[in-house]
């Protein structure tokens, strides 16, 4: 009979501190048993870097690990390197070309494994609506469940193909959440027919395709488990509906358990024992030695008490090891590399994306013959928490190179992500000046000093277009007359994309 320690780790997902290995985190794989390694950007300096790192762990503990990284394309990205950086899923929505989510799938899967990454935690299907998703927008392919199906699907298809295994989430549905669940417990009111109507309609179709694992979400439906705990809790949702009701046989994975909407509810170690209770197969603690030692320790003292049921542990347990044996080698198909088609395929996504909000096309159009100034983001100051392309970091260096090839020898000005008094300033000072104005904007609508900027630059600038970065509901707040315009998200090739449109309409 497998001892206890084993089993319970099989169904541990944990993540390691750093780049480099220690005797500590060798210790703590051994003592938590833990059978999953989740990978982030804190682990990930080169594609050989990481593959030594894999190389050490998995030699140092005699077996072989399952390896998952959030590898959505777009704002989530966590190996930077040997990958092709694809646009956000809303402008894969709207670029309105199916085939492009399953080449993007096929590509990445390729990608990955090369890196040694078994499971892709991805894509995101959650549906958006009217309502305003924190978290989620632009990782959602859209507002149509059948769309998101279908895209989600193709990419399904596409990675499966390429030999990865994915993971789609946030199961059943939180593309309407109203807070960030990695920092507060959000509450959905939808009821049972809204859910099968709109945001189950994406998990339907990727079971049906035979995806092999499905991420649930935090927030609390009352109105589907009156009982008002978070989904992670919730047996109703995860074992007796997923499950039963729904039929699926794969890996269910609970998100990451140590994020704040759970942390609020109570400690990590009763969050993840019930969240085992609730029916999850993998549970995931990505950050913390301590969360993950409690974690372990405490589903100990649960299945030795008697309080969660052996016979579930090893139905679970079997469940991840099968997934983990699945493949073999750690890594496949040669030397990391992105894929030859990566490139040319993440521009004709981001082309075909590019939309035109607001009215204002005419006017701006002529006045680029002129003098021209671009405000742009200092994206370099986001590279120690997100992935940012090398390109973007050098600002001025981009914004010069984009507009080169339309004969445009454009005036940068960089502001903060949260630009600064002076800085607004002297934006809206030079926009006064410029017979042209490109604004690249950060998202107006949640951060104060952008829609101060927003307000200076428009009220002084002569021609003034503006690019909305993320999701696009700063449109709402344009002047009449300023051309709105969006990619949907700031990867180079949208930014690239997007200046495009604007130069060649």
């Amino acid at each position: 009979m497998t001892d206890l320690e084993d089993l319970i780790g099989e169904r541990l997902m944990i993540g390691l501190p750093g780049a480099t290995l220690d005797d500590a985190d060798i210790r703590l794989f051994r003592d938590t048993r833990a059978a999953g390694l989740i990978l982030y950007r804190r682990n990930f300096e080169t594609p050989a870097q990481l593959l030594d790192l894999l190389g050490r762990l998995e030699g140092a503990l005699g077996r072989r690990l399952l390896v998952a990284t959030d590898h959505e394309g777009g704002r989530i990205v966590m190996l930077g390197r040997g990958v092709t950086i694809f646009p956000d899923n809303l402008a894969v929505g709207t670029a309105g070309e199916e085939t492009f989510a399953y080449k993007q799938g096929l590509l990445e899967a390729r990608e990955l494994r090369r890196l040694g990454v078994d499971l892709n935690l991805g894509p995101c299907l959650d549906v958006l609506t009217d309502r305003y998703s924190p978290n989620i927008g632009i990782r959602s392919y859209g507002k149509d469940p059948k769309l998101v199906a279908r895209y989600g699907v193709a990419r399904l298809r596409g990675m499966t193909k390429g030999g990865l295994s994915a993971c789609p989430k946030h199961f059943p549905g939180k593309g309407h959440s109203p807070l960030d669940a990695h920092l507060k417990l959000p509450t959905i009111m939808s009821d049972w027919d809204e859910m099968h109507a709109v945001h189950l309609v994406p998990f339907f179709e990727a079971i049906a395709a035979g995806v092999e694992c499905v991420m649930t979400s935090h927030p609390v439906y009352p109105r589907l488990d009156p009982s008002g705990v978070p989904a992670t809790f919730s047996r109703r949702i995860v074992d007796e509906y997923l499950r039963g009701e729904v039929g699926f046989r794969g890996v269910i994975v609970s998100d990451d358990l140590e994020m704040g909407a759970v942390s609020e509810t109570c400690p990590i170690g009763e969050a993840t024992v019930r969240a085992a209770a609730a029916g999850h197969d993998l549970l995931l603690v990505c950050h913390t030695e301590p969360a993950q030692r409690a974690a372990a320790t405490a589903l100990a003292e649960a299945y030795r008490s008697g309080r969660l049921p052996r016979a579930g542990l090893e139905a679970a347990a079997a469940r991840v090891r099968a997934l983990r044996q699945r493949r073999s080698a750690r890594a496949e198909g040669g030397r990391p590399a992105p894929e030859r088609d990566g490139a040319p395929l993440a521009m004709a996504m981001a082309s075909r994306a590019v939309s035109e909000l607001t009215p204002g096309r005419g006017a701006f159009t002529r006045a680029l013959n002129g003098r021209v100034l671009v405000v742009f983001p200092r994206f370099s100051e986001l590279a120690a928490r997100i992935t940012i392309e090398p390109e973007v970091c050098d600002e001025t260096g981009w914004v010069r190179a984009a507009f080169a090839p339309a004969g445009v020898t454009p005036e940068p000005h960089i502001v903060g992500i949260e630009p600064s008094a002076a800085e607004i300033e002297e934006a809206a000072a030079r926009a006064a000046a410029a017979d042209a104005t490109v604004l690249f904007l950060y998202d107006a609508h949640l951060y104060p000093s952008n829609r101060a900027l927003l307000d200076a630059v428009q009220a002084r600038a002569r021609h003034l277009a503006v690019v909305l970065l993320r999701d696009p509901y700063d449109a709402a707040l344009l002047a009449p007359g300023v051309l709105g315009i969006t990619a949907f998200g700031w990867r180079r090739c949208q930014l690239d994309a997007v200046v495009a449109r604007l130069a060649y309409p």
